[in-house]
């Protein structure tokens, strides 16, 4: 996740922030003091809140928002390529478990051809529905935890309880640093627990009042690292949140080296969502527990306010099962329980305006090379890396050209290109022993590039969509990334980007994985509208964990 202040020259800037808080040199000056973590008390902000997520920028691994330019005002997108995970089994959608295998990078001096995870990536998740009975569509005012009494097909009625999505997110190492970039250190890895909310009602056509949307914006966030003693660095909640929030701290946070073998364990408690990560390589753990007493909290929905109210909350997750009924009725994505890639951020450029502002050189790798155009923003000098010396942006890439649409991919050469993450399905049930018995290959490359983002995809018939996107000079992208299987020590796992040679057994057709267009139906007004957000295919699991 990355952030933007909406004025001026600091529109260019990751952290949104207070009128005290600025970046300069890569130096944050604080903001104003906040609620802190452990507080279980209403608190309001009138104005600018201490600091946040904006997701109405490019810059951030948010959750993508159907129909993102009435959300914001403008086109906001988020390549995600995904793995979807279904089970009718009672407790799959709040309960599981996933083991990773965290991938290396190549030496770190830059030569033609070599790639880093953090240009193929900003970051890795696995996700989950939640409860937020102040979010999107704010129609009922209760939401039953762990239930699926809280289905509603939003195609039949717009009753839906109030919906936010959690994502358990892994950031790369190596270049620029928290905040305003996208690493926690320069050779280890670092993670967040992540739950977006939704200040709109579609049946009404209101958003939040001014204060909250210019405060926290209309798609809050609630974040906190995970750290070994499991009490967040500073506050969570968006209302509270500080530059704190946002900056790694290797004292208490979580740290993983490349190549550790890392278990990822997400179960309910009375407080909120837990989640525990245990490194297996180094023996070190953390975890993280979405409560009311840790500091996260709802934005309150009161549209005719003046002032925004943070409501001290437990975060638990929305569902039972984990089915394609389980959605988020407010997301591009058609998903509940699900791994996923966020691509298509980093591009190089040769010369930048400053620190955080645009490219005003080239853009490309090498050998294509190209005139900076409009989605060279959000850009860092290589003088700011924590150890890999390259010039970048890390906006949303809609030209599609940048690294991730490169044929740079895991591919057995370590000298040139990254390890290869390996991830397993989840496993649900009391002891974390039940298979999932479904898969879904999912992408959302219809909605990013959509005639609103001035793509070629009409997404309400569906007519010039494509699995490649076009880049901006009208081809299809050189690559894209999906999803293949193989056995590792561990037994089966699932990887991203390209087949690996000793490892990938199966692709499933590679991008034609990703299946025919999907069509979901979402409220809007006192009626329903039907979209192609996505791609999206659904077969047997075919590599179980258990």
């Amino acid at each position: 996740m990355l952030w933007v202040v909406t004025d001026m020259k600091v529109s260019r800037l990751l952290l949104t922030a207070g009128a005290s808080i600025v970046l300069a040199a890569g130096m944050l000056v604080p903001g104003p003091a906040a609620v802190g973590a452990g507080s279980t008390t209403r608190s309001a902000t009138t104005a600018r809140g201490p600091s946040h997520i904006d997701c109405s920028s490019d810059r951030f691994s948010c959750t993508e928002v159907h129909d993102s330019d009435e959300a914001f005002g403008h086109y906001v997108g988020h390549d995600e390529p995904s793995v979807l995970y279904y089970s009718h089994k009672p407790g799959s959608g709040n309960r599981m478990r996933y083991q990773l295998h965290l991938p290396k990078d190549p030496p770190p001096q830059p030569i033609p051809g070599r790639s880093y995870n953090f240009q193929l990536q900003i970051a890795y998740w696995v996700g989950m529905a939640m409860c937020d009975t102040q979010s999107f569509p704010e129609q009922v005012s209760r939401c039953a935890p762990d239930s699926d009494r809280n289905i509603v097909d939003p195609a039949k009625s717009p009753r839906h309880p109030g919906t936010a999505y959690m994502e358990m997110q892994f950031y790369p190492p190596g270049w620029v640093s928290w905040p305003p970039g996208v690493s926690c250190s320069a050779t280890q890895w670092c993670a967040a627990l992540t739950i977006d909310s939704y200040s709109n009602n579609p049946v009404t056509g209101q958003s939040n009042n001014q204060a909250c949307l210019d405060s926290v914006g209309v798609e809050p966030v609630n974040f906190a690292f995970i750290t070994r003693n499991g009490r967040p660095q500073a506050p969570p909640a968006p209302v509270n949140a500080t530059a704190a929030t946002f900056t790694p701290d290797p004292q208490r946070d979580l740290f993983m080296s490349s190549g550790d073998d890392v278990q990822v364990s997400m179960h309910d408690t009375a407080h909120g969502l837990r989640v525990v990560l245990q490194d297996k390589t180094s023996g070190e753990s953390g975890f993280m527990t979405a409560s009311a007493f840790n500091g996260f909290g709802q934005v309150e929905y009161a549209p005719d306010d003046t002032t925004c109210t943070n409501i001290p909350y437990d975060f638990h997750p929305m569902y039972s099962t984990s089915t394609t009924q389980t959605r988020v009725p407010w997301a591009a994505h058609s998903y509940n329980v699900a791994f996923d890639d966020e691509i298509g951020h980093f591009d190089y450029c040769t010369k930048i305006d400053s620190e955080g502002g645009s490219c005003v050189g080239t853009e490309g790798v090498a050998g294509d090379q190209e005139p900076a155009d409009a989605d060279d923003v959000g850009c860092f000098s290589a003088a700011l890396s924590l150890l890999v010396p390259v010039t970048g942006c890390i906006d949303s890439n809609i030209g599609f050209d940048g690294v991730s649409y490169q044929p740079l991919w895991p591919d057995g050469n370590t000298r040139l290109h990254p390890t290869p993450l390996l991830f397993s399905s989840p496993l649900t049930g009391a002891g974390y022993s039940q298979d999932y018995s479904r898969v879904g290959f999912e992408s959302d490359v219809p909605a990013i590039t959509s005639l609103d983002a001035g793509g070629m995809c009409d997404t309400s018939t569906g007519k010039g969509c494509t699995r490649v996107p076009r880049t901006d000079d009208g081809s299809l992208a050189r690559f894209y990334p999906y999803f293949s299987t193989g056995q590792s020590p561990a037994g089966c796992r699932w990887t991203i980007g390209r087949d690996v040679p000793g490892f990938s057994r199966r692709d499933y057709g590679k991008v034609r994985q990703y299946g025919p267009l999907l069509r979901l139906a979402y409220t809007e007004g006192n009626g329903v509208v039907f979209d192609h957000e996505d791609y999206r295919n659904i077969i047997a699991n075919p590599c179980n964990a258990s």
